[in-house]
């Protein structure tokens, strides 16, 4: 699952990975990392410090270790972003980067290339939810429409297909709408 902060992404996987479950998958749903770091603690919770290269290296390792350690030993996986997701919101929080930060990012990028295309397939929501007391996502809500466009030119950049979820369904319908489209894709079958 992809897209801005607060378009829905979390509640969705949450739906899916219980319909799955009800089907009998051997299924796990891969929450935020970000939520857990230290680094964005200090940054979002505490306005201690703005968002740095130390953060934003910090959250995609967690991210991929994440993703690697949930999906060691289920059939299927349902994430809450993407690697790309993290690079793109890097992109976007890191204004003016340095020599250093230019080169890290551009590491970012090659290793998104080469594994970005290890996900069966990337779902888009564009909705739009408002999430009152949640400061991660009162932090960075006013880039949701740049996060939007850079995602979608991270992900043509890279070659990677998006599918689009349509917007304006409820959490059953975006459920039905994903199970629908994975068996589609060959992803995993309809239950």
């Amino acid at each position: 699952m992809d897209g801005t902060h607060a378009a829905g992404k979390t509640t969705l996987i949450h739906a899916l990975t219980a319909h799955y479950r009800r089907q009998g998958v051997n299924v796990v749903a891969m929450g935020e990392p970000a939520r857990t770091s230290p680094f964005m603690e200090e940054i979002v919770l505490y306005d201690r410090s703005g968002f740095d290269l130390a953060a934003e290296v910090d959250v995609f390792a967690a991210h991929l270790g994440l993703q690697l350690r949930t999906a060691r030993n289920h059939t299927l996986l349902i994430a809450d972003k993407t690697i790309v997701n993290v690079l793109a919101y890097a992109r976007l929080l890191l204004v003016d980067p340095d020599e250093r930060s230019t080169a890290v990012l551009e590491a970012m990028e090659m290793f998104c290339l080469a594994w970005a295309h290890t996900y069966d397939m990337i779902v888009f929501t564009q909705d739009r939810y408002t999430q009152p007391g949640d400061a991660f996502r009162a932090k960075v809500t006013d880039l949701q429409n740049d996060a939007d466009a850079i995602l979608r030119q991270t992900y043509t950049r890279l070659g990677v297909p998006l599918v689009e979820l349509p917007g304006g369904l409820d959490t059953d319908e975006r459920v039905r709408w994903v199970v629908d489209q994975a068996a589609r894709h060959g992803v995993f079958p309809t239950g």
